[in-house]
């Protein structure tokens, strides 16, 4: 069958966007609010980024001249390069998380008995802007709290306590299990995000379920060993955390106490590694998901399917659109259901390649598994700059909204606080400032990560024109990066969701 010119041009263009679909941003949700584009033309934008990454990386490879260093950073102790501020107390670590606990019993409440509007509810708010979005925001300066206030673990240590429930485990998998079950849940979640179109009391019944799971993962697998590798948003702050300038360490002469760690900042994410493909598979969904949650919206998308595809099933089954629609309309979404499903191992096929690159300059033996693993955390930074410049927006408008919805989390016309009738001057962000702040950070998430992997570079290969040579396929891969992800911020998107 001999494909319309307007089809070739649609197929090129899906082709080139599939090739660097997981060279893009990294996804939170955002469950409501639409995406911003950037006010500058595409190509300025991308010869500007990319002229500054290769300055950078000019610099870097003329200024890190520093000795190599014998011993790893995974092997230094807390005390070797940072300092113990204070310790947090048993009672202020219980204070966390009773109010944690609290919030999400009062989510579950709201958003069962409480508004449909989910501009009006307190669980729309609080669930994918503070939490999702916000706390994100909030790790990255003070490291991972999220295990001294995680409610689901709360929960858990409750009905140990009161019910003499075991959650030691039955089942001894921790190595085998990895962060299979966290990558799983996170692709469910971003799946939910996008595709469910919840309300306040299908997100309510979702925090429910997911409180049943983890208390049988938790008595299935250990509360210690799930919590750490299984709760979703557990290795999610994780890895963010790892970026921040404070670390939350257990006291180890005092059990219930905790030390608050200064450290210089992304130091994190040079002490140690991922332990397994399934956390590199979760960095790579990450940035994967975002890419393609971003161009699924877009009119080059939308075209390709319903023109070109839908054109070609309408031709074989010889109807016309209305026929069609509703068959077209399950298939897109199976569609798009496996691109997302499957866009981490393409991310993966495509580092791959760098990686392969990489090698080959080099003539290092190893495999490109051991490089995955070395070069994974130096690519947090972008997902974070990608996370900020998509996602501050909604917090600074609709997160602010949460001092009102205090007072009435339910919709009912309360005024608990005095805040029900608080209205901020306004919550339409100057649009000069989110385009300098976008830029700003992208340029210098970019500039970091080619930082931390010319660092990782000096501590793998035992040559330093080794590690010089292995950053220009590095440098290449950034620089898509950029461009790839500013095309997508570039794309007209569809007024409404098919």
């Amino acid at each position: 069958m001999l494909c319309k010119p307007s089809m070739k041009k649609s197929l090129a263009q899906i082709f080139l966007a599939l090739g660097l679909l997981g060279l893009a941003l990294p996804s939170w949700a955002h469950s409501f609010g639409t995406l911003y584009t950037l006010p500058v033309p595409f190509w300025l934008y991308a010869w500007g980024c990319s002229a500054a990454l290769i300055l950078s990386f000019l610099l870097v490879a003329l200024l890190a001249r520093q000795p190599r260093n014998e011993q790893p950073d995974s092997q230094l102790e807390p005390s070797d390069y940072s300092k113990v501020l204070f310790e947090l107390p048993p009672s202020v670590v219980f204070i966390f998380r009773v109010l944690s606990l609290c919030v999400l019993l009062l989510c579950i409440a709201s958003g069962l008995w409480g508004t449909a509007n989910a501009y009006m509810n307190f669980n729309m708010t609080f669930f994918w802007i503070i939490f999702v979005l916000g706390f994100s925001y909030f790790s990255v300066f003070v490291g991972d709290l999220y295990p001294l206030i995680n409610p689901w673990q709360t929960l858990v240590c409750i009905m140990a306590r009161c019910f003499k429930i075991d959650f030691s485990g039955r089942i001894s998998c921790s190595r085998n299990l990895a962060y299979w079950p966290a990558l799983i849940l996170y692709m469910g979640f971003i799946w939910f995000e996008l595709f469910a179109e919840s309300g306040p009391r299908e997100l309510a019944y979702g925090m429910m379920a997911y409180g049943l799971l983890n208390i049988v993962a938790a008595w299935l697998l250990g509360s210690k060993v799930w919590f750490k590798q299984g709760e979703l948003f557990g290795v999610l702050f994780s890895l963010i955390s790892k970026i921040a300038p404070i670390s939350i360490h257990l006291n180890a002469a005092k059990s219930q106490r905790h030390n608050v760690i200064i450290r210089p900042p992304f130091s994190g994410l040079q002490r140690g590694q991922p332990s397994s493909m399934s956390e590199v598979l979760f960095v790579l969904f990450l940035l994967s998901s975002t890419a393609f949650d971003g161009l699924h919206q877009t009119n080059i998308w939308a075209t390709f399917y319903w023109q070109d595809l839908a054109g070609i099933y309408r031709e074989i089954n010889s109807q016309n659109i209305v026929q069609a629609y509703p068959v077209l309309k399950i298939i897109h979404r199976i569609f798009e259901s496996s691109v997302l499903f499957l866009s981490p191992l393409f991310y993966l096929a495509v580092l791959y390649i760098f990686l392969a690159l990489v090698r080959r300059l080099t003539k290092f033996q190893a495999s490109l598994r051991v490089l995955a693993l070395r070069f994974c955390y130096s690519l947090l930074p972008i997902v974070l700059v990608y996370h900020i410049t998509h996602y501050y927006t909604l917090v600074s408008s609709q997160g602010v909204m949460i001092l009102r919805l205090v007072s009435d989390p339910f919709g009912f016309g309360w005024n608990v606080f005095g805040t029900a009738h608080w209205r901020p001057t306004s919550v339409a962000p100057n649009m000069d400032w989110v385009w300098h702040i976008q830029v700003g950070l992208i340029l210098f998430g970019h500039v970091v990560s080619v930082y931390l992997a010319h660092k990782e570079a000096q501590m793998l290969f035992p040559q330093r024109r080794q590690a010089a040579l292995s950053q220009l396929p590095m440098l290449v891969l950034m620089v898509i990066f950029t461009c790839f992800g500013l095309w997508i911020l570039a794309q007209p998107i569809t007024a409404t969701r098919l």
